[in-house]
């Protein structure tokens, strides 16, 4: 489960989830986390405006590794782009 840790700048909330801190827009409400791997965490959320189910995923230290920046570039542009039923898309 989220734990709310408080509210930083105006419209973001702070969530601890698997001792990691996302900070979100405070539209979002997460729900639970569903993956953990080698580059972040990822966790289910509700868009309070739209009541749609979206994920978050929070991608550790990516500009510390220029391979891992280019990375994490390049899974942004390719998810920008595909429409499957079992792929998920990125929303801007």
């Amino acid at each position: 489960m989220a734990m709310l840790v408080g509210i930083g700048n105006v419209g973001k909330y702070y969530y601890s989830m698997r001792q990691t801190l996302f900070e979100v827009d405070t539209k979002y409400v997460p729900i639970k986390p569903i993956g953990r791997g080698a580059y972040g965490i990822v966790c289910s959320s509700i868009n309070r405006e739209t009541n749609e189910k979206v994920v978050i995923k929070k991608i550790h230290n990516v500009f510390v590794n220029c391979v891992d920046a280019v990375r994490t570039l390049r899974e942004l542009k390719l998810l920008r782009h595909l429409q499957h039923e079992n792929v998920i898309s990125l929303k801007l």
